[in-house]
């Protein structure tokens, strides 16, 4: 047996082919492309705070900014998406309009309109049949119909043809089996490639390029892909570098020891790799040296830990980032360039480290993460150099420590605690700190714009329920507005919108219904070379064990508008929900509340927060308005009383009412109390009362 190539020398089926490769790589880079996880950092963004204001190296933070959001946009795989995408319909196409050349096979029980089946008695009286109607003697060209005396001697041989086959036992079975009346043949394989590219001696060369690609190519796609996938966590995060994280971690860490634990990271050694890894190394710790620990935020400890690390990636690493933090001048074009590209990356590396600290539930390591995240997104130096109003633009650290000085307070000044002071006042503080009134007045613009959360009221219920009993779903409902620092005229607080009314137990739709989703304008951020959208954390914490009782739940959209198309604040109430299972025992239990904004730094709250479990006897409890008169005899309860030996109501008694049970309260271990330097600004208290809130 021999075997046969055979060439497309008329494109018929080149298509296919193509077709077959193309769809290989571009069916799994759409899928990607499809599902890849968004970037919640930047996801559900508003409109932008609107300041005239210009930082120092704008133009190298505004080429970080768009290479950033190139890479976002997974630009490069969205062309090879497209061009593949492209390729293939047009493959189908071609498919669609090009004529097959090849012929159909012969079949002799076609030609005799017979099945495979029919006897030798049935071929014998079709043949004679036929050769009465379509011998050429007997048969005439149908002009109409395009036929020649040729064609009809042709029909008439294959119908012979067909006849002698049939009637030969060899050959019949050699169709029958193979197909053939010669029995088997040798094996055809057809390569879908024009004639026209492997002539004159080149047809080596194009099967050398095929199997690169089949036998190399695409298996090094498939593998990097595969590889890629496994090396990395859910968050796109290396696996390496949560387990470098992970070492790092200790249940007491500042923001500082946050910083050198993400510069761990692999991530870094993508920007800063190979010779290039320690290049201006010398010069850029020069500078941290000289400067002075408490104007960039480095403490002894840090310090320490620098020169500590040998690792030259990691090491320039953690030494732009606290160069960035403090905003200092390198005098150096690529250093300058590495401070603004490793900031992205350090913010995205501090949120996987933070879901690194809530599973240990330590409060410490949490509240410095999120704090280095404000430092990040703002440019602040952390600890005790971190100042509040260097937000806002123009307020260098010299021009705050002026105006700080001059109010005599210990404390630095927050934006609100700034704008809260008399306009005039305001100016001359900021006269005596060198900073000029337009500058003044850029400055209190966008303060005027930031979305600072203002707690109206927090509770616990159950919905549908008077009381929150033993491991039952309750839900942690904070009501807040937004009131930007330096905000006039702002209405007063409608009661009403304090409530939080259940849905009624046969509404469905209202029950299923959504809350609607409305963002928040982007962090105002001049310094961070990325789009960022602010972010606002919830969760209860245990003073007394240092640890977190529920996880955080995230906020970047709220029920209501909190600012309009102008970006005016509209001063409505939000309303924040969440929800997790109470303690199994009856008790009191007091909670530290905390709402953590990720983008600005200075605008958390945290105030204490009491839930009242109650005994599960207490949900079988009427209040004196709610009467329940005794069964009656001809029903179901009443006949259970009856063999309980318990008397039925007499219709002419009056109702009575059920006596409550004794409340029976538990101490347990998520009571917790308040540390003695932290004052809540008020107490909130269990409120499970729907109806009458």
């Amino acid at each position: 047996m021999s075997s046969e190539y055979n060439y497309d020398q008329n494109s018929e089926f080149f298509p296919f082919f193509v077709l077959t490769i193309t769809s290989l790589i571009t069916l799994p880079l759409t899928y990607t492309l499809l599902n890849a996880p968004s970037d919640q950092s930047g996801a559900n963004k508003g409109h932008q705070i609107t300041a005239d204001y210009t930082p120092d190296n704008a133009d190298i933070i505004d080429t970080q900014r768009a290479k950033q959001k190139r890479k976002e946009l997974r630009l490069k795989r969205m062309l090879t998406a497209a061009a593949g995408w492209l390729v293939i319909g047009y493959m189908v196409y071609l498919m669609a309009v090009t004529t097959r050349t090849s012929a159909a096979p012969w079949d002799p029980w076609s030609v005799l309109d017979l099945s495979m089946s029919a006897s030798e008695k049935e071929i014998n009286s079709r043949y004679r049949k036929l050769s009465r109607t379509m011998h050429p003697d007997k048969r005439q060209p149908n002009p109409a119909l395009n036929e020649t005396q040729e064609s009809v001697n042709d029909d008439y041989g294959n119908i012979v043809k067909a006849y002698k086959t049939l009637t030969d036992e060899d050959i019949r079975n050699n169709w029958i089996q193979f197909g053939h009346p010669d029995g088997r043949q040798s094996t055809s394989f057809g390569i879908a490639l024009p004639q026209l590219l492997v002539a004159e001696g080149s047809g080596k060369y194009v099967l050398v390029f095929y199997g690169a690609l089949l036998g190399v190519g695409l298996p090094w796609l498939v593998g990097k892909w595969w590889y890629g996938m496994q090396q990395r966590t859910k968050e796109k995060v290396y696996v390496t570098s949560a387990g470098n994280m992970f070492r790092e971690f200790n249940e007491r860490m500042d923001s500082g020891d946050v910083a050198a634990a993400v510069s761990s990271a692999n991530e870094f050694k993508d920007i800063f790799d190979g010779a290039h890894a320690d290049t201006g190394l010398g010069k850029l710790e020069g500078k941290l040296k000289a400067a002075d620990d408490l104007a960039i935020g480095m403490s002894a400890k840090d310090r320490k830990k620098l020169d500590e690390i040998e690792d030259p990636a990691r090491r320039k690493t953690l030494a732009l980032v606290w160069a960035y933090l403090a905003r200092l001048k390198l005098d150096d074009q690529t250093l300058e360039v590495g401070k603004y590209e490793v900031a992205p990356t350090t913010l995205r590396m501090t949120e996987a480290f933070l879901s690194i600290a809530l599973a240990y539930g330590f409060t410490a390591p949490v509240f410095s993460a999120f704090h280095l995240s404000q430092d990040l997104v703002q440019a602040i130096p952390p600890s005790s150099a971190r100042l509040p109003l260097m937000q806002l633009p123009h307020f260098t650290p010299n021009v705050v420590k002026s105006i700080e000085q001059s109010t005599g307070k210990k404390e630095h000044l927050s934006i609100q605690s700034f704008m809260a002071l008399p306009a005039e006042q305001r100016r001359t503080l900021a006269a005596a700190a060198g900073l000029s009134s337009n500058n003044l007045g850029t400055a209190e613009q966008v303060a005027r714009q930031l979305p600072l959360m203002k707690v109206e009221k927090a509770f616990f219920k159950v919905q549908g329920e008077k009381y929150i009993i033993p491991s039952s779903l309750v839900q942690f409902v904070v009501k807040a507005r937004f009131i930007p620092p330096g905000s006039t005229n702002v209405p007063p607080l409608n009661e009403k919108d304090l409530l939080d009314i259940d849905p009624a137990d046969g509404d469905l739709a209202a029950q299923k219904q959504e809350p609607e989703q409305h963002p928040i304008p982007l962090a105002y951020a001049p310094y961070l070379p990325r789009d960022r959208a602010p972010r606002w954390h919830i969760f209860l914490a245990d003073n007394r064990q240092q640890k977190i009782a529920v996880p955080p739940f995230t906020f970047g959209m709220f029920d209501k508008k909190a600012f309009d198309d102008q970006g005016k604040p509209t001063f409505d109430v939000v309303t924040l929900k969440m929800q997790f299972q109470a303690p199994p025992q009856a008790g009191e239990y007091r909670f530290q509340m905390h709402v953590i904004c990720d983008s600005y730094v200075g605008f958390d709250h945290k105030e204490e927060a009491v839930m009242k479990v109650e005994d599960a006897s207490k949900a079988l409890e009427v209040d004196d308005d709610d009467d329940i008169s005794e069964p009656e005899e001809d029903t179901i309860a009443g006949q259970m009383a009856a063999m309980k030996g318990q008397t039925t109501a007499d219709p002419d008694k009056p109702k009575r009412k059920r006596e409550p049970k004794p409340k029976v309260e538990e101490e347990s271990d998520y009571e917790s109390g308040t540390d003695e330097d932290e004052d809540s600004e008020s107490e909130t208290d269990t409120d499970t009362d729907s109806d009458d809130e």
